[in-house]
């Protein structure tokens, strides 16, 4: 088990995206009697409409629930590197202790799949994996930053319920601080975990970013969503790194999106050829599931495909200075992994593209070896490391 919406961002940006906390002197303790609560909930869910979240739902935060999974999955070291998964233990089930004072989560959810995509989305996404010269990067990562976005628009939510009821208690998240995010978005109904570990709601699939609001405002909690998964398990079956165990339950060490983005050092060898031309996050499992034909399109501009990150060429994307890599994706959640991992991910992306090319495309095959070997003076340790075992891959396709 992993709680997920979408790849986190890098321990060191944690905090950064965090909001503080603000406490009202008005706060929940002093609403006006007879508050209308009730209409409150209903009200936050047009404005969130109005901000671009397509369901808003109030969530208890009592999460007991979920801390003996959370706990077995970092007993079992699943949650790989990422050592702020750990840190703060159970803190993560009881978002009481996290922000004093919190009985209720407002969680929202925004889409980010592109609007001027294709229809046929997936079967677009599930062609793309097999033209090894293309860099595929995930769906979420093509735009702008989603911290920057959700943030913005939670705190002009917040804004709007101080407006309503004066000065209250909250904090907002969005994939930022030690939050179940997932565990509280499924208790308060907007959808329920997938096997994958991914919110889905049948209305919606999964193709969207989570953000929270926790609050000292008694708000009426909406009720969980059933799980509607039966007995499928096209996600796990499609895993390219078998990196989910069983339906619940992921590793991380073995996910892509934890390897290009997550990881730091050295890719493990036996994982890098299933990595195929996957260079930054994975999206398999999203793309194979039947609930995703229902996903909503972006309504934000802020989702719209940047530097052509829907067809990339590999060996142009390669050919990146740090200080371009710097500039074109400012703004990009990509920009956190630095230029080093950036170079890291694709040096495997070009090793499995040159298998692939063997003698079958020997142009191809030539202008990749020339990409790696124009690289190799003066690349850090991790990147050589990368360049020369892409190099080794020369020979027939597979």
């Amino acid at each position: 088990m992993i709680d997920r919406a979408v790849p986190a961002p890098s321990p060191e940006s944690r905090e950064k995206d965090s909001v503080p906390a603000h406490a009202g002197p008005a706060s929940a303790a002093n609403l006006a009697p007879g508050a209308d609560l009730a209409a409150l909930a209903a009200s936050l869910r047009g404005w969130g409409a109005e901000l671009g979240f397509d369901a808003v739902r109030i969530a208890d935060v009592d999460l007991r629930h979920a801390e003996a999974g959370l706990l077995a999955w970092l007993a079992a070291g699943h949650h790989g590197d990422m050592d702020y998964m750990a840190n703060h233990g159970t803190k993560r089930a009881r978002p009481g202790e996290l922000v004093p004072g919190t009985v209720r989560a407002i969680v929202a959810r925004m889409p980010y799949l592109p609007a001027a995509g294709p229809a046929d989305w997936r079967g677009h996404e599930l062609a793309r994996l097999d033209d090894p010269a293309t860099a595929v990067i995930s769906l979420y990562a093509r735009g702008r930053d989603y911290h920057k976005v959700l943030r913005n628009r939670l705190q002009q939510l917040a804004a709007r319920i101080e407006a309503a009821i004066g000065p209250f208690g909250y904090r907002v998240f969005t994939d930022s601080a030690p939050v179940m995010e997932v565990a509280l978005a499924s208790q308060g109904g907007l959808g329920w975990r997938g096997k994958h570990t991914l919110l889905l709601d049948r209305d919606g699939g999964s193709m969207f970013f989570l953000g929270e609001i926790l609050v000292d405002i008694p708000l009426p909690a909406d009720p969980p969503t059933a799980p509607h998964c039966g007995q499928c398990r096209r996600c796990i079956d499609v895993c390219p790194t078998q990196a989910i165990l069983a339906p619940y339950r992921l590793d991380a060490r073995r996910c892509i999106s934890y390897l290009t983005i997550e990881h730091k050092g050295a890719i493990p060898e036996d994982l890098r050829a299933p990595m195929g031309n996957r260079v930054y996050g994975c999206d398999d499992c999203q793309v194979a599931c039947p609930w995703n034909k229902f996903a909503h399109r972006a309504t934000l501009p802020d989702f719209d495909v940047r530097n052509g990150f829907d067809a990339p060429d590999m060996v142009d994307l390669f050919g990146w200075s740090e200080a371009e890599f710097n500039q074109r994706l400012e703004g990009s959640p990509i920009r956190r992994i630095g230029h080093e991992r950036w170079l890291r991910n694709l040096a495997v992306g070009l090793g499995n593209g040159l298998r692939a090319a063997g003698v079958a495309d020997p142009a191809q095959a030539g202008r990749i070896r020339a990409a790696l070997r124009a690289r190799l003076d003066g690349a850090t340790p991790l990147v050589r490391e990368h360049i020369e075992w892409a190099l080794r891959q020369e020979g027939p396709a597979a």
